[in-house]
């Protein structure tokens, strides 16, 4: 297989963070509309993550936010987001980067994205680049004959449904993770 060096894993990543990124900046700005609420669910030991010893304990590796009835202090910058909620009537303030966001969930349009998180990212605000590709000299390539026209066909469902993360410790809820293919016409 030939190795991918554009890398489209992650620009479909950062493209999907994006519409996260957009929603939250819209409801910062203009507060939920409708039914809208959200469930997102972060690495609370990545990179950039800023929550208190007290929750980090409680939740050593991931937590499931909601953003409902009760935050405040909405923040929304390029790299991440910030909001005030509160933990057993103890107000906390949470700083999370997009790149820690492992789910994003609202449940009153059934709208999910699921997002990769590597945990040796750097941290938020560091400067990175992507693998530059060898430069090889140009070489003349003979252009192939055109091919014939292909029948559409039906598209192919994904083989694999959506599995659902545990919640985490102490959660005791977690969101229903529903397959699109539950909703597919067969």
């Amino acid at each position: 297989m030939a190795e991918d060096h554009i890398r489209y894993d992650i620009l479909a990543q950062e493209a999907l963070r994006g519409v996260m990124r957009k929603v939250l900046q819209e409801v910062q700005r203009t507060g939920l509309p409708g039914n809208h609420h959200f469930f997102i669910t972060f690495l609370t030991g990545a990179p950039g993550v800023r929550v208190s010893s007290r929750l980090k304990e409680r939740y050593p590796e991931q937590m499931t936010i909601v953003l409902q009835y009760q935050y405040w202090d909405l923040k929304v910058t390029d790299v991440g987001f910030e909001v005030g909620l509160s933990f057993s009537d103890v107000p906390e303030k949470l700083e999370v980067p997009f790149a820690a966001v492992r789910g994003f969930y609202d449940p009153s349009v059934n709208f999910e994205l699921e997002f990769d998180v590597r945990t040796d990212e750097p941290a938020a605000g560091e400067i990175t680049s992507l693998p530059t590709p060898e430069v090889q000299k140009p070489q003349a390539v003979p252009r192939p004959a055109p091919k014939p026209a292909l029948k559409k066909s039906a598209p192919v469902a994904d083989k694999a449904p959506a599995v659902a993360d545990k919640p985490a410790e102490g959660d005791g809820k977690g969101a229903d993770v529903v397959s699109l293919d539950a909703f597919r016409k067969k």
